[in-house]
């Protein structure tokens, strides 16, 4: 989440009383961590309200996975780049696809 530096330089002019002529890099950081941790609020927020309303975890967890998507893993992108690939041996597809599949179970593991 990246909060616009315009937006930085307006709540420092509010918060200072004074418009900056310079943002630094901590100053945008922290800006940008504080916008996520609210959006994390409001989100933890609406999946206890969804919670209390469907008295189940289905809701709140699909609501959580759609607005927090997680990066695909190492093994989902090899997966990934081994389908999208010709492979003219079967055994080193075979060799691949055992090691993604692998690799796939630490990630699950860790």
């Amino acid at each position: 989440m990246k909060v616009p530096a315009e937006l930085v330089r307006q709540w420092m002019a509010e918060f200072y009383g004074t418009t900056p002529t310079f943002i630094g890099e901590v100053t945008t950081g922290l800006a940008n961590k504080a916008a996520q941790w609210g959006a994390d609020q409001e989100l933890e927020a609406c999946c206890d309200w969804l919670r209390s309303q469907h008295h189940s975890d289905t809701w709140p967890n699909r609501l959580r996975a759609a607005r927090r998507p997680k990066p695909p893993t190492l093994a989902e992108q090899g997966m990934e780049a081994l389908r999208s690939t010709p492979c003219t041996e079967q055994h080193h597809y075979d060799a691949l696809f055992a090691a993604l599949n692998r690799l796939a179970e630490l990630e699950a593991n860790q």
